[in-house]
């Protein structure tokens, strides 16, 4: 069994109300970087000693209002593809505002880990969901097990911390496992050649495009995939990132957009005005998108939407969004993708967003590009010179500079960016800022071991 260096982040405490800090969508999604951090020598299990080369779907619903949360199980699935790694079992990172990890049921063995968020935990940081409850449907995947296992997931508290908010038992011999093949879907691999266990595999999947309209689609994610391919530090890997296109046939052209009275019949439902607020579009059937998705092996998920309005969302491995046809569509795409791939932060703070007190400021974001300087010294201190002045001007002196610049997560004081100007922040910036940059490159060679 090799020995591999780890980095673990302990942030394991008890936290008795379940009220949840944002996630990381496309207007920008709250993450906090650990505040222990320590390296460990630990061996990470062997793949073939616990699961075989499929997916286990574990289906269920987050229901509640801005200070609880409950989880209800609907079911199980065995999908046909792993894409993950083989090696890389357990998450590094700690990022996101839940965590499930799966358990050998005899020795209690961790043997699989991921962080992501979800609609559901931004949802919970909007004004209706202190007067209401509302229910989203999940889904967790993750390597096939071939004995009993245990599924914990974890929430992340106000405070930062990690609690465990649900525990089930699963029996891979069961047959209440449903096996059914994906629903309709083809998938077709566009670039790239690279076995899925070592390569970086992004899933586009069809939105609002006609079975008439599949050629556009497929020319559109060649298109896509250049826009990322050209964008630091992706150009360094474009050759160890496999694309695919997966058909999702819609009945009607484009998306919804309620606030103009518009309402189309497509296969993921996709709407604008998200929260209410008209440039969001998402779709919160998560269970169809993965439906498709299990089409083709893949570490990520784009849902790329047949529309020329502007508009995106991109929550931290869940999904990214985007459209096909605006004219900022290169911006918003990579901004986007940063945020599902990468966790990274939103660094703007003037522009309309749904969410009330996203960040606290007493507590250190997970994000690894924003800081409130609670934690200051494990995010990016040791990138700034020492001739730049903390906290940094926000002047045009310090373009293309690392320091210290107030504003960004949605508040103009008390939470920091890396750079006066980046893609996190605004249409303008040419690039990621080396901050964003180094924490995509770390993420991207996390999927190629």
């Amino acid at each position: 069994m090799a020995v591999k260096l780890r980095i673990i982040f302990f942030c394991d405490c008890l936290f008795s109300t379940f009220t949840i800090q944002n996630c990381q969508i496309m207007k920008s999604f709250t993450m906090l970087p650990l505040l222990f951090l320590a390296f460990s020598l630990q061996a990470q299990v062997a793949f073939d000693e616990y699961f075989t080369d499929r997916t286990m779907r574990f289906d269920f619903m987050l229901a509640g209002n801005s200070s609880t949360t409950k989880v209800y199980p609907v079911s199980f699935r065995e999908e046909p593809f792993w894409g993950g790694s083989l090696t890389n079992l357990t998450d590094p990172f700690g990022y996101g505002n839940f965590r499930y990890e799966i358990l050998d049921a005899v020795t209690g063995k961790l043997l699989y880990s991921k962080g992501f968020c979800t609609l559901y935990q931004e949802w919970q940081t909007t004004a209706e969901a202190k007067t209401m409850e509302r229910v989203f449907h999940e889904v967790a995947t993750f390597p096939f097990p071939k004995n009993k296992v245990t599924f914990v997931l974890s929430i992340r508290g106000r405070d930062g911390n990690f609690s465990k908010l649900y525990e089930t038992a699963i029996d891979p011999s069961s047959y209440f496992i449903t096996r059914e093949k994906p629903d309709g879907a083809l998938a077709m691999r566009i670039i790239g050649s690279g076995d899925p266990h070592t390569s970086l595999d992004i899933a586009f999947i069809a939105e609002g495009y006609t079975r008439g309209e599949m050629e556009k689609f497929r020319n559109d994610v060649k298109r896509m995939a250049e826009i990322i391919f050209a964008e630091a530090p992706f150009d360094k890997y474009s050759d160890r990132i496999n694309i695919w296109a997966v058909e999702a046939p819609s009945q009607e052209s484009g998306t919804d957009v309620p606030g103009e009275g518009i309402y189309v019949n497509t296969a993921l439902s996709a709407s604008y005005y998200t929260f209410d607020v008209d440039r969001y579009l998402t779709t919160q059937d998560i269970r169809r998108v993965n439906d498709y998705a299990a089409a083709a092996p893949h570490d990520q998920i784009i849902v790329l939407i047949n529309s020329p309005r502007y508009g995106g969302g991109g929550v931290y491995n869940y999904y990214s969004a985007v459209t096909a046809d605006h004219a900022l569509t290169p911006k918003v795409l990579t901004h986007e993708f940063g945020h599902g791939f990468a966790g990274l932060a939103d660094e703007y703070y003037s522009s309309e967003v749904a969410y009330e007190e996203f960040y606290p400021l007493n507590v250190e974001p997970w994000e690894p590009n924003i800081t409130t300087r609670v934690n200051f010294d494990a995010k990016w201190k040791n990138l700034i010179a020492k001739s730049v002045p903390v906290p940094t001007p926000n002047d045009k002196r310090y373009i293309g500079v690392t320091g210290l610049f107030e504003g960004g997560g949605y508040s103009a004081k008390g939470i920091y960016r890396p750079s006066f100007d980046c893609r996190m922040k605004s249409n303008q910036a040419d690039s990621f800022c080396e901050v964003c940059q180094e924490a995509l490159e770390k993420m991207i060679l996390f999927y190629l071991k």
